[in-house]
């Protein structure tokens, strides 16, 4: 190959084409400083972490190892705005461009993880995210809807965890794509076409979707979504990303699994559970049932032992009859004998007890008599008091009561007389009696 000038260009391996690359970036740029948004952040068991940087014009590959990743004084999360400071380097193995971090700060949140935020507040502050609201699900779910994308992992899973714990169970399928522009109207096509089912209805209802980025689970944050879960008549569980994944239909769903797997697991329990409880009612019913055969025929033995001699029975029950025949005369023939000797008391002792008894009364007669008499004003009139009366027939107790001229009547032991009040100075004239 040769170019414009008609020179030959110099041919590299590929190795070294790398190296010089890397060497030429290592000059022209090192150390560098980027600010991007995290997608993708993972850190590997080796302490390793591997993300990806990047804004709305391009993506950067990130390596940050262990030494500088136990420096960090946060948790770096997809969607988070960050300012990163390392070396731009070529990774020889694979000839990929990578920037080595060796250092991370946040800086802002990501637009993605910001809208996120906005999102959740809103839709919270209006109800939806309340645990009041939320279902139990089912404990034996007889259908299982599931809404998923017919290529995603997420259904295998599910469908391998039903078919290993409850494999008599229908499980109802709804497919749905779980990224893209796209993806939310066909989540909700597919979660209402579910609900409407007459038969088989679903009892119980999985949505679920692998792991990925904010970017790669965003329809899982659609408002829309959102308030389909809510208004779907039947519980729905969310098994969505990993367990450090979280969507706003999680928030919104019945019940939040962290995988997809044991969103299954959590619908449905082992079928040999199932299967001993089924095995220690049995055990139970048996032993009930033991023992009231066993009280049954106690009762049928003693029934037996008495029906085995019905003459003596007769016998018995003839010989009770006598016994209480006897009891009853002998009682009535003691209550007749104890009401004649009463009434012949009584008949005994009844004149002497009211003669005593009208002695006392004329006793006290006399004696009420003889007070009424003492208290007779004539008694004292006879001794020669008098009675005074004034013209309006009031008694006069007290001189204060008279005046001069005014006509009293005095009652005397045999009659009444009429007298004028006289001055205190002048002489009493007494008037001729007065008989009444």
């Amino acid at each position: 190959m040769t170019s414009a000038d008609g020179t030959q260009p110099r041919v590299w391996s590929v190795g070294a084409l790398c190296h010089a690359v890397a060497d030429a970036l290592d000059a022209r740029f090192n150390p560098v400083g980027v600010r991007g948004e995290i997608s993708g952040f993972s850190r590997a068991s080796s302490g390793h972490c591997y993300f990806a940087l990047k804004d709305q014009a391009g993506q950067l590959r990130c390596a940050m190892f262990r030494r500088a990743a136990t420096l960090l004084d946060f948790a770096p999360r997809d969607g988070d705005l960050v300012e990163v400071r390392g070396r731009i380097a070529v990774y020889e193995p694979r000839g990929d461009l990578q920037l080595v971090v060796e250092s991370l700060k946040r800086a802002g949140q990501g637009t993605l993880f910001e809208q996120f935020l906005l999102r959740k507040a809103k839709l919270e502050a209006e109800g939806l995210f309340d645990p009041e609201r939320k279902r139990p699900l089912p404990e034996m779910p007889r259908t299982i809807g599931l809404v998923t994308s017919l290529g995603a992992a997420a259904l295998h899973d599910v469908v391998t965890a039903l078919q290993r714990r409850v494999p008599h169970i229908q499980v109802v399928l709804a497919p749905a794509a779980v990224q893209g522009s796209q993806a939310p109207g066909e989540l909700i096509r597919a979660l209402q076409s579910l609900d409407a089912l007459a038969e088989p209805r679903p009892d119980v209802i999985l949505l679920v979707r692998g792991g990925g980025s904010i970017e790669d689970l965003w329809a899982f944050n659609d408002e829309g979504l959102a308030r389909a879960i809510v208004q779907c008549s039947v519980p729905v569980v969310a098994g969505i990303g990993h367990e450090t994944d979280f969507t706003i239909a999680d928030f919104c769903a019945d019940l939040r699994a962290p995988t997809p797997t044991a969103a299954a697991e959590l619908v449905a329990a082992p079928r040999e559970l199932w299967l001993r409880a089924l095995d220690g009612f049995e055990q139970r019913i048996d032993d009930a049932i033991g023992m009231r055969l066993d009280v049954l025929g106690q009762r049928l033995d003693m029934a037996s032992a008495r029906l085995g001699r019905p003459s003596a029975l007769v016998a018995r029950q003839q010989l009770r009859l006598v016994q209480l025949g006897q009891g009853l005369r002998h009682g009535v023939l003691a209550r007749t004998q104890r009401l004649s000797h009463r009434h012949d008391v009584l008949a005994s002792e009844l004149p002497a007890r009211l003669d005593r008894a009208g002695r006392k009364h004329a006793e006290r007669l006399e004696r009420s008599a003889l007070r009424l008499r003492l208290l007779d004003p004539a008694l004292v009139l006879q001794r020669g008091y008098a009675w005074l009366t004034d013209a309006d027939g009031q008694a006069v107790t007290t001189a204060r009561q008279l005046h001069a001229g005014d006509k009293v009547a005095a009652r005397l032991a045999d009659g009444s007389v009429g007298l004028t009040v006289d001055p205190p100075d002048a002489r009493t004239t007494a008037l001729p009696p007065r008989n009444e």
